[in-house]
Parts: C-alpha cells; sequence; structure tokens
C-alpha cells in the first residue's frame, strides 16, 4: 500500500514535468525557429533589395539580365520570398505583439511593392532617371528601413516571448514543488501511523528531500537531493534531481541564448556600415576623375580600400590602435576631400599605445559623430582632433571638435541617451553603440565621457583597459 501510494503520485508529478518540459522546449524551438527565419531577413535583405534596385535605376543591369548577375537579385524574387515566409510566421504567431509587427510588415511590404511598380514602369517608359533617384532615396530606401525595423521589433517580442514561457515554467515548477511536498507529507503521515521504525527509516530522508525543494523553491537549482534511505524516498529524491537538474540545464541554455543573442545584435550594428557614404564618396572619384584630377582620385580609392580593409578586418573583434587610427585617418581623408571648406584635422595618438588592442569601430562612430553634429553645423571651417595617451594601465583617447557644441540640457539628455542599451536609445545611437560595446567586453569601469561648450565644441573621452595585441585572448570583464 505504501509503495502504491509512493509511486503512483510521484509518476504523475514526472509525467507532469516531463509534459511541461516537452511543451516548453516545443514552444522554445518554435521561437527560435520563427526568430531565425526573421533574422535571415533581418541581416540580408535591405542591402540585397537597396543595391538591386539601384543598379537598375543607374542601368547597369535590366531586369531582364538580372538573374546572369549573382552579385544582385530580382526585386520582385526577393519581396516574393519575404511574403512568403512572414505571412507563414503569421499563421503560427500566438503573440499579440510579434503578430502586430508582422502586419506592419506586410503593409510596408505591400507599399514597398507598389514603389518598386513605379519604378519599373519609369524604367520601360526611359528619361526618368532623377524621378527614379528621388523615388529611390525618398521611398525604397525608408521602406525597406521600414521592413527592416519591423523585422527587429518583431525578434524584440520573440525574445520576450522566450522571457515569459521562462516565468511560465517558473510558475509550474513551483507548483510541482509544492505538489510534491503535499505528496511527503501525506507518506510522512501514513508511515507515522503504521510503526515507529517505518517512521525512524523514513523521516530522516523526507526532511532532507524537503529542504532541497525548499532550496530549489528559492531559486538555487544546484541543490540536488540523496538518493539514500527506503527505495520510495530515493525513487523520488532521484525525480527531483533530474527535475533540478533539467531546470539548471535550461536557464544556463536560456541564459547564454540571450547573452549570444545580444553579442550577435551588437556585433550586427558594428559591421553595418552606412551606404551612402560607399555612394557619395564613389560619387567624389567620379567628380575627381572627370574634373581631371586622377592623382586625387588614386588617394581618394585607395583611402577607401584602406578603409574597408580595417572594417571588414579578416573578421576580427579587436583590432590594434595602429590599425584603428589608420581607418580614421583613411575615414577623415574620405571625408575631407568631400568637406574641404570646412574640415580640417589632427590625429595625434602617441605611438607607445600602438601595439594594444581595441575594438573595432569605437574610434569612427565618434569622429562621424563630430563631423556631422559638430563641425557640419558650424558652417564655417572647423577641426577635429583625435588624441591618444597611455595612462598606468589604461588608454586614454579622446575626440574633439571646435563645432556648435551643446548647452547643459541637451548635454545631459546625450549623457543618458548613451548610458542605455542602444536598441533603446531615442538618440546618439551609434556613440551609445560604442559605449555597450566597450562596457559588455571590458566592464562597466570603462566606458565613455562627453563634455561640451557651446559655441566651442564638443569632448568625447573613451577609457579602456591596456591590453597588448598578443593578449587580445585574454581581454576579460572587470
Amino acid at each position: 500500500m505504501l509503495v502504491t501510494i509512493a509511486l503512483v503520485p510521484s509518476f504523475a508529478l514526472a509525467i507532469s514535468i516531463l509534459l511541461s518540459m516537452y511543451n516548453y522546449s516545443k514552444a522554445y524551438d518554435e521561437i527560435i525557429s520563427n526568430m531565425t527565419i526573421a533574422n535571415s531577413y533581418n541581416l540580408n535583405f535591405k542591402d540585397e533589395l537597396d543595391e538591386s534596385i539601384y543598379r537598375l535605376v543607374a542601368g547597369s543591369i535590366t531586369l531582364e539580365s538580372i538573374e546572369e548577375d549573382d552579385s544582385v537579385s530580382n526585386p520582385y524574387q526577393l519581396t516574393r520570398e519575404l511574403r512568403r515566409d512572414f505571412e507563414a510566421l503569421v499563421a503560427i504567431t500566438t503573440d499579440r505583439e510579434s503578430e502586430l509587427w508582422l502586419q506592419s510588415l506586410l503593409r510596408n511590404l505591400d507599399t514597398l511593392e507598389n514603389r518598386i511598380d513605379d519604378i519599373m514602369y519609369n524604367l520601360e517608359e526611359g528619361g526618368h532617371y532623377d524621378e527614379n533617384i528621388v523615388m529611390l532615396d525618398n521611398n525604397i530606401y525608408i521602406l525597406t528601413e521600414l521592413v527592416q525595423d519591423d523585422i527587429q521589433y518583431y525578434i524584440y517580442y520573440q525574445t520576450k516571448s522566450i522571457e515569459h514561457l521562462k516565468a511560465q515554467l517558473n510558475v509550474q515548477m513551483h507548483q510541482f514543488i509544492m505538489v510534491f511536498a503535499i505528496i511527503a507529507a501525506l507518506i510522512l503521515a501514513l508511515v507515522l501511523g503504521f510503526s515507529a521504525q517505518i517512521v525512524s527509516g523514513i523521516t530522516g530522508p523526507v526532511a532532507r528531500l524537503a529542504q532541497v525543494t525548499q532550496e530549489v523553491a528559492s531559486g538555487k537549482l544546484s541543490a540536488r537531493a540523496s538518493a539514500d534511505g527506503p527505495t520510495e524516498i530515493a525513487e523520488l529524491a532521484a525525480s527531483v534531481n533530474d527535475m533540478t537538474a533539467h531546470l539548471d540545464v535550461m536557464m544556463d541554455k536560456i541564459k547564454e541564448d540571450e547573452r549570444k543573442m545580444r553579442h550577435a545584435e551588437l556585433r550586427l550594428l558594428q559591421e553595418q556600415i552606412n551606404p551612402h557614404f560607399l555612394y557619395n564618396t564613389l560619387d567624389t572619384i567620379i567628380w575627381l576623375i572627370e574634373g581631371n584630377s586622377p592623382e586625387e582620385a588614386v588617394d581618394m580609392v585607395v583611402s577607401l580600400s584602406q578603409f574597408f580593409r580595417l572594417v571588414l578586418s579578416h573578421g576580427k573583434e579587436y583590432i590594434s590602435i595602429r590599425d584603428e587610427e589608420q581607418h580614421i585617418r583613411s575615414y577623415l581623408k574620405i571625408q575631407q576631400a568631400r568637406y574641404h571648406d570646412i574640415l580640417e584635422y589632427e590625429i595625434s595618438i602617441d605611438p607607445e599605445i600602438y601595439p594594444y588592442t581595441i575594438l573595432k569601430l569605437t574610434l569612427q562612430p565618434l569622429v562621424e559623430n563630430a563631423l556631422y553634429h559638430g563641425i557640419k553645423y558650424k558652417r564655417a571651417m572647423g577641426k577635429i582632433t583625435v588624441t591618444g595617451r597611455l595612462d598606468n594601465k589604461r588608454i586614454i583617447l579622446t575626440v574633439s571638435d571646435n563645432g556648435v557644441g551643446m548647452d547643459q540640457e541637451k548635454l545631459t539628455q546625450l549623457c543618458r541617451e548613451i548610458e542605455r542599451p542602444c536598441k533603446d536609445t531615442e538618440g546618439g545611437f551609434g556613440l551609445a553603440n560604442v559605449n555597450e560595446r566597450i562596457r559588455m567586453n571590458f566592464g562597466s569601469y570603462y566606458g565613455m565621457a562627453i563634455s561640451s561648450v557651446p559655441g566651442e565644441g564638443t569632448t568625447v573621452t573613451v577609457v579602456i583597459p591596456a591590453v597588448p595585441i598578443e593578449q587580445e585572448g585574454e581581454v576579460r570583464h572587470e
């Protein structure tokens, strides 16, 4: 009778736990599958579609010959594939917020297809190049950006769905523990009623098992129950151990997946290159060639080549400060060719820190911010100064401009924005991305500080640990 009373509820509880784990695993796999589909488009769709339509408008390819060029894709095929996959996601998505963003994506896709039709109609008529360029800038690029935003929000809410699943799992596990505690208490009461000998042989293991369940309930998933004692208690202890072990593994996996996803998101933001910078640079090169300035055009091509070589860096996340200096030097040289009437620059980085490592694309967003938000608004000749020095075991890097600067209110708002995760910022996105990457890789002790005086300019200071490039693999959070 005692065996039956002990095993039946334990078996039912184990089945409930297995079913709960199965349902959770199934739901988790579905969400991950949905996010994988969405992320594949988040990585490639906008760039492929923008490039394909731009080349159609530029006349380098035609809709009939586009299949022969492996570097571009048929825009209609791209939108059809996107619509097919995301309509399938709409059919299986149960989360309301995710579904709303999918519906928004499909509506934006409808508008995007209509604008593509307009451009194709103009191409068939011919003689609408300027109109097509305007439509490309004011419609196609904006709509593909909106589609990409919809995909990113869908991924974000799918991530929140995982957190919701985790919360549900915690509630279920709490309920399982409570039921198990009741079962253990009933078994104990029955044993006490039969004989003192059975009581003395069972109460000890049950008490230890109850302690483990309390530890698990409090969040200590590493707790394990002793499997000695009577057979019934041993089986219960083994079931609890299996349950907590599986929970521990699942929780670690969720945390690791979230960490990898965040790293992947920041790595994606790090690797993105504004296509307008490339287009404008190529336009400048063409202008120099047409203006009979081939040597200056060659210098621009060399600078552009160095810029992209250092951006790619064979996929490395860390590069030397020497390479980072060369990267911003190439960037400023290119920009000075375009803004020679308003831009001067000076790079004064101590060669002593050249052999030290730095996160790729740390300084370039700061230099770009100084140019576009400081110097350009000045509407007069301005100067960007980049410095770097070693301070004890830290490296201090500064990017200063003598542009328009900002008042205390704007400065306070900007400082508040860069302290937030970059996906949540409303302004200062590039600065927030740099600050978040530094703190994620080196720890909260390091990061960025901003000072500014209206009418005099702005200075951004970056502090990172002094880690020699040969010890790159030993970089750790502090």
